[in-house]
């Protein structure tokens, strides 16, 4: 199996201050997204004199942000939303203003306040006159940065804007991109050798040879978090009902349509591996296929529904049974019933999100998670659900490694 990186688009934030160096930061967008990273940018108020918010937008794909209060946001504060989504924080150029800022903890706009709020690292790229840059206020405030965890990516030495030669002029983009990327790349593959056993997709129950029931699922969330496994080095065995996806690569596809055939298949499959996640949307009935077409001629037709048996409830039963995580789709009381779930199914975790609201949910390419564990949760924003996927996984590995030293003890 070909091993990838656990972060296939990596979310860089760049932040761009004031000086004519801000140019070079179009050119660092471009060389990010070539590396696979996905960028987003935010400007202060005299970067903007420099270079214009369209061009960032224009490269990255996304809006530029450039006030701390975004009235756009759903909860107007932008700053915190992208402080959480950052996997990286760069800051280039970095002018002696926003580094005095930082150094002292000032929050007066977007990027000191973002900067303040972040816990992913942030990188500082500086780009000033080689005076300002030879003071020892502003040297004394580079070392503040580095203790208190940021990370210098040096300036270099050459002719300056200004005619002057010397130190101060911001390091190229293509060198400031390979220390970035290189700072995402993982020792090893946190699942390397792990067995990993995902449902996906809705089940079919025939009602007659040319009807069935079904629901609205389109397999994608479950699609993703097999992807965010193969990524992560496991073994993956995806169980899918029918769908219009491709498979990922490296995963064994077992296809199934109806729910006592997902049934039969996930509970023979999961005394063989470690972890469980059901992300399938499985029918809670079904009723008895009729041998022939039903006629449209029947002024009424009643049916009589069978509850179909509980996969996750049986495989959290099992004598052997892995580390399970269930899914719960909900109109209402969303917490409620995503706990009671995780209780009364007697599960290891449970990832819980809205359906028929305007965002997320069924056959949206977004999606938004809150996930629960005995004595524990964590809220995913809304986000593409290839992302949601990586950032799922990393959680569902952190509580199986706890719950497996806890065993071990």
């Amino acid at each position: 199996m070909i091993v990838l990186r656990i972060f296939i688009k990596k979310h860089i934030l760049l932040a761009v201050c004031g000086g004519i160096a801000a140019y070079k930061s179009a050119e660092l967008v471009r060389c990010l997204i070539k590396e696979g990273c996905e960028v987003r940018v935010i400007m202060t108020a005299s970067a903007c004199e420099f270079i214009t918010p369209l061009t960032f937008q224009a490269l990255s794909g996304h809006p530029v942000q450039t006030q701390l209060l975004d009235t756009e946001q759903e909860n107007a504060m932008g700053h915190i939303n992208l402080a959480r989504w950052a996997d990286n924080i760069i800051i280039a150029p970095a002018s002696a203003n926003i580094i005095a800022k930082l150094a002292h903890g000032l929050a007066d706009d977007l990027v000191s306040t973002l900067c303040l709020a972040a816990e992913c690292p942030v990188y500082i790229a500086p780009a000033m006159n080689q005076a300002m840059w030879h003071k020892p206020v502003t040297q004394n405030n580079i070392n503040i940065l580095r203790l208190h965890g940021f990370t210098l990516i040096s300036p270099q030495e050459g002719t300056l804007a200004c005619g002057e030669v010397g130190w101060g002029r911001m390091s190229d983009p293509s060198s400031i991109c390979k220390v970035l990327i290189k700072s995402s790349a993982p020792s090893e593959p946190y699942l390397k050798d792990m067995h990993l056993l995902i449902s996906a997709g809705p089940t079919r129950e025939a009602l007659d040879p040319v009807r069935y029931m079904t629901n609205r699922s389109s397999g994608k969330m479950g699609y993703a978090i097999a992807q965010a496994g193969i990524d992560a080095g496991a073994n993956v065995t995806l169980i899918s009902g029918p769908v219009s996806l491709s498979a990922p690569t490296g995963a064994t596809l077992i296809m199934v349509e109806t729910a006592e055939e997902m049934f039969q298949a996930v509970v023979l499959a999961a005394k063989n591996h470690q972890i469980y996640i059901g992300a399938a949307a499985v029918a809670d009935y079904t009723f008895d296929e009729l041998p022939q077409k039903i006629k449209k001629q029947q002024p009424n037709l009643q049916l009589t529904l069978y509850k179909t048996k509980d996969i996750l409830a049986s495989v959290a039963l099992l004598p052997q049974r892995p580390f399970v995580v269930g899914f719960a789709a909900e109109t209402h009381d969303l917490v409620r019933y995503a706990q009671e779930k995780l209780i009364g199914k007697k599960l290891d975790m449970i990832a819980a999100n809205w359906v028929g609201k305007a965002r997320g949910g069924f056959e949206d390419e977004q999606n938004a998670l809150q996930v629960f564990w005995e004595k524990g949760s964590s809220e995913l924003p809304m986000m593409n659900k290839k992302d949601l996927a990586v950032k799922l996984m990393t959680l569902i590995f952190e509580c199986y490694q706890k719950k497996r030293l806890l065993r071990e003890k």
